[in-house]
C-alpha cells in the first residue's frame, strides 16, 4: 500500500491545483489569476545572488546582500577586483565570486559589490546621510560594522568594512533601529542580551535583561521586533512579549501584556509591523502576525502548521492589550509591507515548518492586503498568488513606483539548484491593486517637492491627475528599510498634515504640507514621498527630512 501524502503535501497539492484552474480560465497572461487583485512581473531572471537581505536605496537602486562562505554563487568579482581571503571558510580560501550586488531599477541591471566578511543573518540601517550601515554577521563577520554610500547607478560605489570601530558584542540575529538624535541602537543576537549603539557610547553594550527572560529552549527571541515609538521610547517584542525601552537611560519603563498563540520570533518565524502615524502623530498601532508553534524547531517538523493569528496593540495607549484575528491562511517567514496608502501588504512564507535550512514546507503562494481600517475580521484581503515559492532567507521591500521588489529564498546551507524549493536568484516585483489599469486616471504626478524639509516646517507640493481631485490628496513619508528574516528593520510611514488640493490650471493642483513635527516621529533621513489621490499613489520623490 502506497504511502499517504502529508499534510502540507495535500495542501500544495489542492493548491497547485486551483493555480491550473485559474490558469486555464485566465490564459498565460499572469496578471490577476482566478480574479484575484494585484499582478506579477519578472524583472531579473538571474540576479547571480539569493538576497537575504534587501534595502532600497535614494539613487533608485536596490542593495543585495546574502551571505559569505557559502561556495560559488553564481556572480563573479570583476576582473582585478580583491577577492575574499578566509582560512577558515568552508568552500574556499580564497573567494572570488559576489555575495552582494546592487540592482539598478530603471534598467534591471546588476553590478556585483564586494564584501570580505560573513554577512549571514545580520541587520542594518539607512543613516541620516542616505548611507547604508550594516552590522554583524557570524565567524569573521560577527563584531563587524560595514557602510554603503549610494551613487548613481552608473557610479562605482561599494561596501568599506570599517578598521577603526567594530561591535562591543557579537551579533549574530540582531535587529537596528535609528533613534531621533540620527544614531542606531542595536538590539540583541545569538547569546548576545544586550544593546548597543553606533556611533558608538562610552561603556559599550548594555545588559538587556529582557531579552534573556525572553529566550526559551529553541531561543525564540532573536531578530526582535523594534519599533521608535512617537514618544520617542522602542517598542521591543520578542517571543509572545513586548516592553518599551528607553533607549536614553537603558531600561524598561514599560511591560506589555504577553501576546497568546506561542512565539513569534526567530526561529519561530513571525513578523511585525508599526502601522502609519498620522493626525496627531502620538498614536502608535503594533501588528504581530503568523509563526510556529513551540517545538517546531527542536523537532525539526517541517509539516507542522503555521499560526495564522495576528495580535494588534495599541503601544502608546493608558491600557493596552492585544486585538486578535486571524489572516486567511496560516504563516511564517512572512513579510510586511507598509505601502504609500497605509494599508499592508503580507507576503512570502510558508504554511508549515518553521525557519532554518529545508525547514519549511506548503509554500504560502498568496499574499494578503491588510487594511487596517477595516473592522476586525474584515481587514484581509487574499490577492493574486506567485508561482514563486519565496521560503526561508527571502525578501520583500517597497519601491518607490509603488511596486513591491521580492527576493531571494535560499532554504539551504549553499546554494542548490536541484531541489524541491531551490535556491532562487529570480527578483520579481508586485504590483497591488492601485497600479491597475482601470485606477490610472486617478494616479497622481508628483511633480515639486523640496528636496529637504525641516522638521514642523510648511511647504507645498504640486500634483498633475487625470481625472479632477475628489477629496484629499494624501503625502505621504515611507522610509526604506533593511528587510531580513520576515521583518523591515526602521520601517515607518508618516502621513503628513495636508490642506485641500487646490487648482493650479491644466490638471496641476497645490497641496500644503506640513512636515513631521519632531524626530521621534520621524527619524532623520531620506524618505520616498508619495502624493496619493483616492487610494493611489504616485511614483515617490525622495526628500530628506533634517534638523
Amino acid at each position: 500500500m502506497e504511502p499517504l501524502a502529508s499534510p502540507s503535501q495535500q495542501r500544495r497539492f489542492l493548491l497547485l491545483l486551483l493555480l491550473f484552474a485559474a490558469a486555464a480560465l485566465d490564459g498565460p497572461a499572469p496578471v490577476a489569476r482566478a480574479g484575484l487583485p494585484g499582478s506579477w512581473e519578472l524583472l531579473v531572471a538571474d540576479a547571480g545572488i539569493a538576497s537575504m537581505h534587501t534595502a532600497v536605496t535614494r539613487f533608485n537602486t536596490v542593495v543585495l546582500l546574502d551571505r559569505t562562505n557559502i561556495g560559488p554563487s553564481r556572480l563573479r568579482l570583476p576582473h582585478g577586483r580583491r577577492c575574499r581571503r578566509d582560512p577558515r571558510g568552508a568552500a574556499f580560501k580564497r573567494d572570488c565570486y559576489a555575495h552582494s550586488a546592487v540592482l539598478d531599477l530603471a534598467t534591471n541591471r546588476i553590478r556585483p559589490l564586494t564584501i570580505l566578511t560573513d554577512t549571514w543573518c545580520s541587520s542594518g540601517q539607512f543613516l541620516p546621510d542616505g548611507s547604508l550601515l550594516q552590522t554583524g554577521g557570524d565567524l569573521d563577520g560577527v563584531r563587524k560594522i560595514r557602510r554603503f554610500a549610494p551613487c548613481d547607478p552608473a557610479g562605482d560605489c561599494d561596501w568599506v568594512e570599517l578598521d577603526r570601530v567594530e561591535l562591543s558584542n557579537g551579533r549574530w540575529y540582531g535587529t537596528n533601529q535609528i533613534l531621533p538624535d540620527g544614531s542606531v541602537i542595536v538590539v540583541g543576537g545569538r547569546a548576545a542580551n544586550t544593546v548597543e549603539y553606533y556611533p558608538p557610547r562610552e561603556g559599550g553594550a548594555v545588559f538587556f535583561p529582557f531579552l534573556a527572560d525572553a529566550g526559551d529552549k529553541q531561543m525564540d527571541n532573536l531578530y526582535p521586533y523594534v519599533h521608535l515609538l512617537p514618544d520617542g521610547h522602542l517598542f521591543v517584542f520578542a517571543n509572545d512579549r513586548a516592553v518599551s525601552f528607553d533607549h536614553k537611560l537603558a531600561r524598561v519603563v514599560r511591560q506589555y501584556p504577553p501576546l497568546e498563540g506561542g512565539p513569534r520570533n526567530y526561529p519561530s518565524a513571525g513578523s511585525s509591523m508599526m502601522l502609519a502615524l498620522d493626525g496627531a502623530h502620538d498614536t502608535a498601532v503594533i501588528v504581530v502576525c503568523g509563526g510556529a508553534p513551540y517545538g517546531a524547531f527542536i523537532e525539526r517538523n517541517t509539516d507542522s502548521p503555521a499560526r495564522g493569528s495576528c495580535g494588534r496593540i495599541v503601544a502608546t495607549a493608558a491600557e493596552p492589550s492585544w486585538e486578535m484575528e486571524d489572516m486567511p491562511f496560516g504563516r511564517i517567514m512572512g513579510d510586511m509591507v507598509m505601502l504609500p496608502t497605509g494599508e499592508a501588504l503580507i507576503i512570502n512564507g510558508a504554511q508549515a515548518g518553521t525557519q532554518g535550512f529545508e525547514l519549511a514546507s506548503d509554500p504560502c503562494l498568496f499574499p494578503v492586503l491588510y487594511r487596517p481600517d477595516q473592522p476586525a475580521g474584515l481587514r484581509f484581503m487574499t490577492l493574486n498568488p506567485s508561482t514563486i515559492p519565496r521560503l526561508y532567507h527571502s525578501t520583500a521591500n517597497l519601491l518607490p513606483d509603488g511596486r513591491v521588489l521580492i527576493a531571494g529564498s535560499n532554504p539551504h546551507y549553499f546554494y542548490k539548484f536541484n531541489a524541491e524549493f531551490p535556491t532562487e536568484l529570480r527578483i520579481e516585483a508586485f504590483s497591488p491593486e492601485y497600479l491597475s489599469p482601470d485606477r490610472a486616471n486617478l494616479r497622481p504626478a508628483l511633480d515639486e517637492i523640496p528636496a529637504t524639509v525641516r522638521y514642523g516646517e510648511a511647504f507645498d507640493v504640486y500634483v498633475s491627475v487625470t481625472l479632477p481631485v475628489v477629496g484629499i490628496v494624501e503625502v505621504n513619508l515611507n522610509s526604506a528599510p533593511f528587510a531580513t528574516h520576515s521583518f523591515s528593520q526602521g520601517q515607518r510611514l508618516v502621513k503628513l498634515a495636508v490642506t485641500g488640493a487646490v487648482p493650479d490650471g491644466n490638471g496641476r493642483y497645490r497641496i500644503g504640507c506640513t512636515a513631521p513635527p519632531s524626530t521621534v516621529v520621524a527619524p532623520p533621513g531620506y524618505y520616498m514621498a508619495f502624493a496619493v489621490n483616492q487610494g493611489v499613489p504616485s511614483v515617490a520623490r525622495w526628500v530628506q527630512l533634517i534638523a
